[in-house]
């Protein structure tokens, strides 16, 4: 009778120490390439929500149509996202990116648009009877009262692109997702266990992050409830 192998790696268990430290460099890579795609995903999600979100609302005429646009585009499998833009890009690390902007805009832009309508009134009038112009209004008193709600979208876009990433693993950029599928398609327990807990304490921390940084920027919230 042939005895089982030492190695944890040889017997294919799920919790393996061996693998963390034989694969140690290919990890790090992994988890820096899904840091890499998260973030700018997220920032020019954040960037083009923005101005479509002060559009709505400073055109009630624009809201229908916009918040209509980013719902849609959040509808689409990310499969069939990905072979729409697969022209415009090609199989490269920009795809993946353009693909999550695009399902962060419905996340974004209707938060920040619910916090720029949850503006009292009252406030808007205040500023433009002190002389305060579009702009202005817009940068000091109607931002900064929406950010609650701007953060919460932010959060929760941040967490869906951190998820979403491993789908690039298709095109060969999903970070964690590479090791994901690969380890699926060799049944390789310990890569699929280790990569997939590590893609969900990406999406804790990058949550808990931002909820550290909205307290910090909001401080009139926390003394409101208190």
């Amino acid at each position: 009778m042939t005895a089982p192998p030492d190695d944890c790696l040889a017997r294919n268990e799920w919790i393996c120490g061996a693998y963390l430290s034989t694969r140690r460099q290919i990890l790090l890579d992994a988890v820096v390439q899904h840091l890499q795609l998260t973030f700018l995903s997220v920032l020019i999600g954040l960037l083009v929500a923005l101005p479509l979100a002060v559009l709505a609302r400073r055109r009630r005429w624009a809201a229908g149509p916009v918040l209509a646009v980013t719902t849609v585009l959040y509808t689409i499998p990310s499969l069939a996202m990905f072979s729409l833009l697969l022209p415009l890009y090609g199989l490269s690390a920009d795809l993946v990116v353009a693909g999550l902007v695009l399902y962060s805009l419905t996340l974004l832009v209707r938060n920040i648009l619910a916090g720029l309508r949850a503006v009292p009134e009252e406030t808007r009038q205040a500023a433009l009877g002190l002389g305060y112009g579009p702009l202005r209004l817009l940068l000091a008193v109607e931002l900064p009262l929406a950010l609650p709600a701007a953060m919460a979208g932010l959060r929760i876009a941040t967490v869906s692109a951190v998820s979403l990433v491993t789908v690039g693993a298709i095109v060969g950029f999903g970070g964690l997702g590479n090791l994901i599928y690969a380890g699926m398609n060799t049944y390789f327990k310990a890569q699929v266990l280790t990569a997939s807990v590590l893609c969900v304490l990406i999406a804790v921390a990058a949550d808990l992050l931002l909820l550290g940084v909205q307290r910090l920027i909001t401080p009139w919230s926390r003394a409101g409830r208190a």
